[in-house]
């Protein structure tokens, strides 16, 4: 326990004299203002617009106060209040108003949300509903959708994993219900069945557009995949097969050969048509479909990719893959680097290239068929199909040795066997009241004649709908301050794996070693050695830098062609990622994050990026360190795509938007919302304008100044990358002009600092901005690892923390074991 010093305690009473002083302060400009301004027409007796401002109390002592304190911001803030025939107050007088009432509202706002420096009992999210599941049943379940149904998550400053915020529905429990029972029967309760094959030879039809040409030309001998998955016309993305459309008869393994070929790799119709890289062999993947689910041919909820291979130029191949499918899904072929339209290919050959074709054309010109016959149009072309299933797998399946151990179900030994699996799901000991309602629903459904085993998967289902198994529920007592081993080990696989724990940190809290400092740095060193820690950097910075939202808001097709054909948000994604695990390993210092000369790419990102790389990447290299020694453009993770791209609407940027994710998400300031009539300033440029003359009205108005001098300065710095992360240096050119307008990336920060450009930019941040954002990136790794945010009560020990990140180089790995060592972690 950690026991305050007398300085500590005369610093704390120090901060609370300084509180009241401040409050005292703010109550006196308030009353000042409203006297002299407001109760004319809004006092008890008047009441001008059901306003009551003599009934108005400070400090705000509810929510009612709150909305009213909101309100008055925004009146004097847009000068509509006092009206233009009332006297009125200069600019300082509404400033001192506004900064009070804020700064009274932040106060007021922490008090109502506090949990008292305590984490409130929560249910796994989505993403750790899925993995707990996957952890306990030993097998991927994505291609189930358990969560596909389920509400979508609220956040909470971009976490998705704070209690307060993830509320329970009645539909949710429903939908607990309809998972538990779909997950269990189709992976346990399925029959037992021999592998049989099917060989599909011919009768592939194709829908829509292709049906008369395939018709025509092939007679439905060939299936054919023409365009990557998810195109906005769908036209040969999907390959399914037309007699197999009813889907496998059980859940399980199967393997899939396919005789097929890439055709005209080496076409010579312009590159540019197609929007894809012909020195790259083409690949094709399989999804799962399933026909009750939608179109068969276009995009459906759930298709993980499960397969993926290379195929070979002009001349069959088998290709052999092994895929799990559920019952009733049938395979579905995909072209992932394929054209990004097959319609608009065709349309353009038509038109630049018809002069080769001969014969008798159709009146729009050369179609689809003519094309098939005599030219050269890119694409797979799949001859046969096997597939062969359901598969056996040596010493029974991975479902039933996770859940009932090796040799399987043993009725016998059921409620064992059930008291095992139920201390995994629960992720503790059973108390005496867990192992009697196992027994109970075990026994009832023995009694109405259930089989054995039936009646196991039955008190699995209720086992994984169960408050114990849904909640990160403690049992540690509420007068207690520490976690207990069983919790403490729960809440560090969750924050490190999204997971249950595994066998070892279970056996470290039986024996309570991992109570000791020694004992849980060995498990946070081991727990992130191990490749699921890949969910914590996941998870963590789809918090930290919102990078969930990436493809909510795409570009227009048209204009980021290679968003779409090269699927970029999954490179941009994996650059910051990696970008996190390197500084973890190699505990380099979080100034990295703000300025760095290097940083990781594929060649799609490589391409994006116009680096030297471009020109020496293959796709089969993957991921590769790059040095930036002119780091004017890239280097950390503002000089990210995936940032940029977060931090715009796809179509247009905004240095008002792009400055707020600045000041949020690396400086961990929340500046207050604008007044809700405030009109939106249009992004970009229009006519001769510039969004930097637009917005330069917020220096003219000192209410508006006082947020946006800290505001616009940072988003400036950001103006030469485009919506999808490109670098530019003017503005798209307005309609009519002659010229497109330059862009200027000069500003100031409030405190002094001046910058030229995007490279002055990032090194002013890291050199003079390293400490606040170190402390951000602490408090938001606490906030994400215990599930709650921090609370005043907690800033001494983070002000520790900072100090010992300080003295080790503002480490990266120092700044997540300080963090999980803590006494914040380790407590309820």
């Amino acid at each position: 326990m950690r026991i305050l010093t007398t300085a500590a305690l005369l610093c704390l009473f120090s901060c609370s004299l300084a509180a009241k002083d401040d409050e005292a302060a703010r109550e006196k400009i308030l009353f000042e203002f409203l006297g002299n301004y407001c109760l004319e027409c809004h006092d008890s007796s008047v009441q001008k617009g059901e306003r009551d401002f003599e009934a108005f109390e400070f400090p705000l002592a509810s929510v009612a106060d709150l909305i009213t304190a909101d309100e008055i911001i925004d009146q004097v803030t847009l000068k509509e209040m006092p009206p233009k025939d009332a006297e009125q107050p200069d600019d300082e007088e509404r400033l001192a108003v506004i900064r009070a009432l804020r700064q009274s509202i932040e106060a007021a706002r922490d008090k109502f949300e506090s949990t008292g420096a305590r984490t409130v009992l929560r249910r796994l999210s989505s993403r750790e509903y899925e993995n707990t599941i996957e952890a306990l049943f030993g097998r991927r379940v994505d291609t189930l959708g358990l969560t596909a149904d389920f509400p979508k998550e609220n956040t909470s400053h971009h976490l998705d994993n704070i209690g307060a915020s993830l509320v329970t529905s009645g539909f949710l429990v429903d939908q607990y219900f309809h998972s538990a029972q779909r997950l269990v029967e189709l992976r346990l309760g399925k029959p037992a069945m021999e592998p049989e094959t099917w060989h599909f030879k011919d009768n592939f039809v194709q829908y829509e557009e292709l049906t008369g040409s395939h018709k025509s030309v092939f007679n439905f001998k060939y299936l054919c995949l023409y365009e990557q998955p998810d195109s906005d016309t769908r036209q040969g993305g999907y390959g399914h097969i037309e007699d197999f459309l009813e889907g496998v008869p059980v859940s399980g393994l199967y393997e899939i050969e396919v005789l097929a070929k890439a055709m005209h790799r080496d076409t010579h119709y312009d590159p540019e048509i197609f929007g894809i890289d012909f020195s790259e062999p083409f690949q094709m993947g399989i999804v799962p479909g399933d026909v009750t689910k939608g179109h068969i041919h276009y995009p459906q909820a759930i298709e993980p990719v499960l397969a993926k291979t290379l195929v070979p130029d002009d001349k069959e191949e088998w290709l052999k893959m092994k895929v799990w499918l559920e019952k009733g899904q049938t395979p579905r072929f995909i072209f992932p680097n394929g054209p990004y339209e097959s319609r608009a290919s065709v349309i353009t050959i038509n038109k630049r290239y018809k002069d080769e074709f001969e014969g008798k054309t159709s009146r729009s010109g050369v179609g689809r068929a003519h094309i098939l016959r005599q030219g050269k149009l890119p694409h797979i072309r799949i001859n046969e199909i096997k597939v062969h299933g359901p598969l056996a797998e040596e010493g029974g399946s991975k479902e039933e040795v996770a859940v009932f151990g090796k040799g399987g179900f043993q009725a016998e030994k059921a409620l064992g066997q059930l008291r095992d699996f139920a201390r995994r799901a629960y992720r503790r000991p059973l108390d005496e009241a867990d192992q009697k309602q196992i027994e109970t629903i075990y026994q009832k459904r023995i009694a109405e004649k259930a089989a054995p085993r039936q009646a196991a998967l039955d008190t699995i289902k209720m086992i994984l709908c169960s408050p114990s198994f849904l909640y990160l529920s403690e049992i540690t007592e509420e007068e207690e301050k520490h976690l207990r081993p069983h919790d403490l080990a729960t809440r560090l696989s969750y924050a490190l794996w999204a997971a249950p724990p595994d066998k070892e940190l279970f056996q470290a809290a039986r024996d309570n070693s991992l109570t000791t400092n020694k004992g849980l740095r060995k498990q946070i060193t081991r727990l992130l050695a191990d490749k699921r820690s890949d969910e914590f950097i996941h998870g963590f910075l789809d918090s930290w830098l919102n990078l969930r939202e990436i493809g909510n808001l795409p570009p227009p097709r048209k204009a980021a062609l290679s968003y779409y054909a090269e699927n970029l948000p999954a490179s941009m994604k994996q650059e910051a990622r990696l970008f996190f695990r390197h500084l973890l390993a190699t505990n380099k210092p979080v100034t990295d994050f703000l300025d760095s000369d290097y940083t990781f790419v594929d060649k799609k990102l490589a391409k994006h990026y116009k680096l030297p790389a471009k020109d020496k990447l293959r796709l089969k290299d993957g991921f590769q360190k790059v040095s930036l020694p002119d780091n004017g453009q890239r280097g950390g993770v503002l000089g990210m795509a995936a940032v940029q791209t977060v931090s715009a609407n796809g179509v247009e940027t905004s240095p008002v938007t792009r400055g707020i994710f600045v000041l949020e998400n690396i400086l961990g300031v929340q500046p207050p919302p604008p007044p809700d009539e405030v009109p939106a300033i249009e992004s970009d440029v229009s006519g001769a304008t510039t969004i930097r003359e637009k917005l330069a009205k917020h220096s003219e108005d000192s209410t508006c100044y006082e947020c946006h001098r800290k505001i616009d300065p940072l988003g400036f710095s950001m103006e030469s990358f485009d919506p999808v992360g490109r670098w530019r240096t003017s503005y798209p050119k307005p309609k009519g002009a002659k010229t497109a307008p330059k862009i200027d990336t000069a500003s100031e920060l409030p405190s002094g600092e001046s910058f030229q450009n995007f490279r002055e930019f990032k090194s002013t941040l890291a050199k003079h901005r390293k400490d606040p954002f170190t402390r951000h990136l602490i408090e938001m790794l606490l906030a994400y690892s215990t599930g709650r945010h921090m609370e005043p009560a907690d800033q001494f020990e983070i002000d520790d923390l900072f100090e010992k990140v300080k003295a080790d180089n503002y480490g990266l790995r120092t700044i997540v074991m300080e963090s999980l060592t803590s006494e914040i972690f380790r407590s309820r």
